[in-house]
């Protein structure tokens, strides 16, 4: 298994990619006037991916029955290009999830004064895509025969459905569905 590409696209092919979709970055020529550079390749992808997804979504909406042959569709390309190997998968699988889940996590530029903690909603959110990557890590673990990697994901795991538990549970509160913790001072 190999987390690198054999043929490792370059940050200009990425680029030209980008522009042929007509989504390429603003192009800052000041400081960019020879063109994407090899440290840009990451952000890049980043914009590729971003359009790729943007694109999927459109494509894909699940509002009427029979779609979901679009969202197969799409994941049998995505087959296509990982191919046969379990354990590349489940990299890229918990590398998706762990972008999502800092995406899940990111405040909105008003919403989270410094020094305060998510919403309850989003912290449950977030625990919930870290507790399936602690999961597929478990698996992958277990497979290889890695006691102690399993050992330590499963931890991840139970520490991420707690705080799941956690959030759903602090959320009643603020709905109001559920009554504030007493403090053991004033039992």
């Amino acid at each position: 298994m190999s987390n690198r590409s054999e043929r490792q696209v370059s940050a200009e092919q990425i680029s030209a990619a980008l522009a042929a979709l007509a989504a390429g970055p603003v192009a800052e020529p000041e400081k960019r006037s020879e063109g994407p550079r090899e440290e840009d390749r990451l952000r890049l992808l980043g914009s590729l991916l971003a359009k790729t997804e943007l694109e999927i979504t459109v494509a894909t909406r699940l509002t009427e029955e029979g779609e979901i042959e679009d969202v197969l569709e799409t994941l049998l390309g995505w087959k296509e290009q990982v191919g046969e190997d379990p354990g590349l998968a489940v990299n890229v699988l918990t590398n998706r999830l762990q972008r999502t889940a800092v995406q899940v996590s990111e405040p909105e530029a008003e919403e989270l004064p410094p020094g305060e903690e998510l919403p309850p909603g989003k912290e449950a959110a977030f625990a919930a895509v870290m507790t399936a990557v602690y999961t597929l890590s478990a698996q992958l673990h277990a497979e290889r025969g890695d006691t102690v990697g399993t050992r330590h994901a499963l931890s991840g795991a139970e520490e991420a459905l707690i705080d799941i538990l956690q959030g759903i549970h602090d959320l009643r509160i603020a709905i109001g569905d559920a009554p504030e913790p007493q403090d053991e001072a004033d039992s």
